[in-house]
């Protein structure tokens, strides 16, 4: 509800506390907060060097794995070193085997047949050795080999890494470099705004600051024109923007922040003297016409398709629930349904109702009901009539028959919130026909606007009584004036 309000008041507060604030800055009456300046560039320097820091870590991590993988590249070395001695100082044992055992050939021409098969013997033994040999040369190679291969993965996976570093290394140094270029850019400046927002979003002014008619001058213009745009009525318009007006005007300020205080209060109390219509109550007269030990009758007037049925329903259910006895006259006779719309309201909340045939006197439907009511001591009688038209004559004399001869204690208007300015003009017609002594407005919690809300009551002169906040049967609310406060300024 009242979005439309709430958005325009919203403004109305913003732009004048912006014009005052820059009035006071070209008077040169603005307290500058050095303090908290310092405040903010002691800050942006802990900001730097923690960003300092932060790259230095991930430098430090770099060089330990750059430095781990030269100490893996030189075991990696070292090991191939070793592969290529053992490699030579096997050649070198084969060598010389090769040659003890040429000189032993050479030798055992001459030694005797025992010596040739003890030498015999000893080249077996040697060729088996030397065979062991080569086989654990072998193992020692792909041993060796498998080392390779382990310490070529782990050289890729720490590339892989420092890779990733070096990545983060300089996304780091290119938000550090944004970072700076946009603090230096707010210090250069010297951007006031900048200067408001460290400082919670006011001035202080060396000297008391008054808030002139000039400063208000195009703004109460623009509150104007956006209460009409909301579909409030033009008496109310201009009575809002006189009270602002009339309150703000000579204010003496300290902050910029006093004056969207005092534009709100001045708003709250403009709208509250606009919604807060004094009148008749329906549960004080109910009250009072029980300890008489007579019903109260109320007759429901308004043009068609407003919803006067189904909120009659509404307001029987509500009392209802009050403890009361309402009995319903279906004086609605003209229109196609009406009676057995009624009718199926009154079976869901099981409520007596008064019917005639379709077409019959509504005015005599009104009397029989009254006069049950009398009879069966019910404390409550709800007359449904006719929708019609402002304009149209002869329906109005109509009803103004019905009110002569039911003699309603009250004579309640339902409007449609939705039609804004069209509700009010409507009230006027029918205040000035038959003189209606208060307003429901139904589908209140649709209106984004607002409008009828607020004009309905100041420019007719009466009270609202209920406002139709849904379909159900307990969609309806009593008016308070301070709750519909609260909904346009929440």
């Amino acid at each position: 509800m009242f979005d439309s309000l709430k958005k325009k008041f919203s403004n109305l507060a913003g732009k004048l506390t912006k014009n005052v604030a820059e009035e006071a800055e070209k008077e040169n009456n603005v307290i500058k907060n050095d303090a908290l300046d310092d405040n903010f560039d002691d800050s942006s320097e802990n900001n730097l060097i923690t960003n300092d820091s932060n790259d230095l870590d991930i430098k430090n991590r770099s060089n330990d794995k750059i430095n781990v993988k030269d100490k893996v590249s030189n075991d990696f070395k070292h090991n191939d070193n070793d592969v290529n001695e053992d490699n030579i100082n096997t050649d070198d044992n084969l060598n010389v085997i090769k040659d003890n055992v040429g000189d032993n050939e050479d030798k055992s021409n001459k030694k005797s047949t025992f010596a040739s098969n003890f030498q015999k013997l000893f080249k077996k033994k040697d060729k088996s050795n030397n065979e062991n040999e080569l086989t654990k040369d072998t193992k020692n190679t792909k041993i060796d080999n498998d080392k390779e291969s382990n310490n070529k993965e782990n050289l890729n996976k720490l590339d892989k890494e420092n890779k990733l570093d070096e990545e983060n290394k300089k996304d780091k140094e290119n938000k550090k470099y944004n970072d700076k270029i946009v603090t230096d850019e707010n210090i250069d400046s010297g951007d006031q705004k900048s200067k408001k927002s460290k400082s919670g979003g006011f001035l202080s002014f060396i000297r008391e600051k008054t808030i002139s008619e000039k400063n208000l001058e195009d703004i109460l213009w623009e509150l104007e024109l956006g209460l009409l745009e909301s579909d409030v009525a033009m008496d109310v318009a201009s009575a809002v923007v006189e009270s602002v007006k009339e309150d703000l005007v000579g204010k003496k300020i300290k902050r910029s922040k006093d004056v969207s205080d005092f534009t709100f209060d001045a708003l709250k109390d403009a709208v509250f003297k606009i919604i807060n219509v004094p009148g008749k109550n329906m549960t004080k007269m109910i009250e009072e016409k029980q300890s008489k030990g007579e019903p109260l009758v109320v007759m429901f007037v308004g043009i068609n398709g407003t919803g006067k049925t189904t909120t009659i329903a509404k307001i029987a259910n509500y009392y209802l629930k009050k403890g009361y006895s309402p009995v319903v006259a279906a004086s609605d006779t003209f229109r196609a349904g009406a009676i057995e719309q009624i009718n199926h309201h009154t079976d869901n909340l099981k409520i007596k109702l008064i019917k005639h045939q379709k077409g019959s006197d509504p005015a005599a439907v009104a009397y029989d009901a009254v006069e049950h009511a009398k009879s069966k001591g019910k404390e409550l009688v709800l007359i449904d009539t006719a929708g019609r038209m402002q304009t149209n004559t002869n329906l109005m004399d109509e009803m103004k028959k019905i009110k002569r001869v039911s003699k309603p204690d009250l004579v309640i208007f339902v409007g449609d919130a939705l039609t804004g300015n069209d509700a009010v003009e409507q009230a006027q017609k029918f205040n000035e026909d038959i003189d209606i002594d208060g307003v429901i407005l139904t589908k209140a919690d649709a209106d984004s606007k607002g409008g009828a809300s607020l004009s309905i009551g100041y420019v007719i002169g009466k009270p609202i009584m209920f406002l139709g906040i849904g379909q159900s049967y307990d969609d309806i609310k009593e008016y308070d004036p301070q709750w519909m406060l609260d909904q346009i300024f929440s």
